[in-house]
């Protein structure tokens, strides 16, 4: 992705919260120079990865294949001594037709939650044993109310809806054509986005940038030293 463009997603998204309302902590705004006035007080929003998070897994079209999150609070599966918070938190924004690559977490258990705007359609199969598709009902719960589904079964959030995905469900979401962009939040077991995404395609998680322009915010993977 060029860094123009990420540039460009970032002043959409902060459009867009603004339209809904949404305030952002402090830091999701520090510039490149306000990090570099800052030390040891910030390393909990470096260590796990708080901030902005634009990719397109790999494939080159953000508005085909992409996401931009926002994570606002974690904790840390590889240090809970240091940081034991068991949760996190994010904001997504979804376009219409923009695909989330079906993926399950090993360990992160989470709730996705519709804040508003279009509908989120969420695609779900159970995995094997062997990390594949199986072809068996999938039992989730909305909102409270258990459903059972068949395997492939399309999920229609709409606007305050919101799903439980547990451990090992495979998951693929995008905006309904036609609906608008949608602004999801993720309330979820703390979050490791090194090591607990399991993609059923080869993707790759973060983007690599193409610097044509000065960054606008940093990247949860980009944070200096």
């Amino acid at each position: 992705m060029k860094r123009s463009e990420i540039n460009k997603i970032m002043r959409e998204a902060l459009k867009l919260f603004e339209d809904y309302e949404t305030s952002l902590p402090p830091f999701v705004l520090w510039t490149p120079e306000e990090w570099k006035q800052k030390g040891e007080e910030a390393q909990e929003i470096k260590n796990n990865m708080l901030g902005w998070d634009i990719t397109d897994y790999g494939q080159g079209d953000f508005g085909k294949v992409g996401l931009l999150l926002i994570t606002l609070r974690n904790g840390n599966q590889m240090d809970s001594q240091r940081y034991p918070k068991p949760y996190a938190e994010k904001l997504m924004v979804v376009r219409e037709n923009q695909v989330t690559p079906m993926h399950f977490h090993w360990s992160k258990m989470e709730d996705i939650i519709n804040r508003g705007g279009g509908n989120l359609l969420i695609k779900l199969y159970n995995s094997t044993e062997e990390e594949g598709l199986a072809d068996t009902e999938v039992t989730v719960s909305i909102d409270g109310v258990k459903h059972v589904f068949p395997a492939g079964h399309v999920v229609c959030l709409k606007p305050g809806e919101s799903i439980t995905l547990t451990q090992g469900l495979y998951h693929r979401f995008l905006g309904e054509e036609g609906k608008g962009t949608v602004l999801v939040a993720e309330v979820s077991m703390t979050n490791d986005d090194n090591m607990d995404n399991r993609f059923y395609d080869t993707v790759g998680r973060f983007p690599k940038i193409e610097e044509d322009e000065e960054p606008l915010y940093f990247l949860c993977n980009e944070y200096p030293e």
